[in-house]
């Protein structure tokens, strides 16, 4: 069987999947993942039968809610908001090694209610078959709750899901990933919601400048920034560096940095010991 038949049988076995659900609430955060998983469910059942539900809290930067809004709106499906407040889940300030299985179980727990009540009892997130050779905490409130992860059921990896996002015209094919903002804060090192919009317009500032995999490392006064491999070269210019030294400044960091190693995803799970990250791993 040939790698596009392969591919065609698993896109046929996740329509299957979806149609058998009847009604489906989709965690849509707006990334390649959930938009494609959208897509299919648009495919295999009535749109009246399908909603998108965006979570909205101060981790996740304010320009993907808006690029989920309007994918939602281009697909004509219902969108519903489950807006979560930071603030009053204490282990998510608090920063520990499974903040995500904390941050997870909220956020999952809200878009249950919420798509409930408007006649959605099933809720599904975009969880896909390499999220397994990752260190995802998040993937155990996933589980507890009953949240199905359908791409995963039929076995579609990132690279899949690329490729196929492609051939439905969908416009987050190659878009880059993008973690929540917590993710920039070294474990244990406490987040304020004022440190959360420091970090998300830091990293406004560089996709205003053209770069497309950053992140921007909050280890307290020191802003780190970490840009794709073949971005680097970029800095290599004293007036560019002194714009992006003052600018970054200017929102409250002392000093600013660049990682020579370049963007790095889920960089901080390389600073915790095997032990911490055996303990919780999904």
């Amino acid at each position: 069987m040939s790698v596009n038949q392969i591919l065609d049988e698993k896109y046929k076995n996740l329509r299957e999947l979806l149609r058998s659900y009847g009604r489906l609430a989709v965690a849509f955060s707006g990334g390649v993942d959930s938009a494609f998983l959208l897509k299919a469910a648009t495919e295999a059942l009535p749109p009246e039968n399908v909603l998108a539900v965006t979570a909205r809290a101060a981790i996740f930067p304010r320009r993907e809610f808006r690029e989920a809004a309007e994918l939602a709106a281009a697909l004509q499906l219902r969108h519903l908001t489950a807006d979560l407040d930071f603030v009053t889940i204490p282990q998510l300030a608090e920063n520990p090694p499974d903040r995500c299985y904390h941050c997870k179980k909220a956020l999952f727990q809200t878009m249950i209610r919420e798509a409930g009540a408007q006649g959605f009892p099933l809720v599904a997130d975009g969880g896909n078959l390499d999220d397994a050779d990752d260190f995802r905490p998040g993937a155990r409130a996933v589980r507890e709750l009953g949240v199905r992860s359908p791409l995963k059921e039929a076995r579609l990896t990132k690279a899949d899901i690329r490729r196929l996002s492609a051939e439905l015209n969908l416009p987050t094919w190659n878009k880059p990933a993008c973690a929540c903002l917590a993710s920039r804060f070294p474990y244990g090192q406490p987040i304020t919601g004022e440190q959360l919009k420091q970090v998300e317009q830091a990293e406004e500032l560089l996709l205003s400048h053209g770069f497309r995999d950053i992140r921007v490392r909050c280890h307290g006064p020191v802003a780190r920034i970490e840009v794709g491999s073949d971005e680097r070269s970029s800095f290599f210019d004293e007036a560019f560096m002194d714009t992006i030294d003052a600018a970054l400044r200017a929102l409250g960091f002392t000093f600013v940095s660049l990682d020579l190693r370049g963007f790095r995803s889920g960089g901080f799970n390389h600073s915790v010991d095997p032990a911490t990250l055996e303990k919780y791993r999904q």
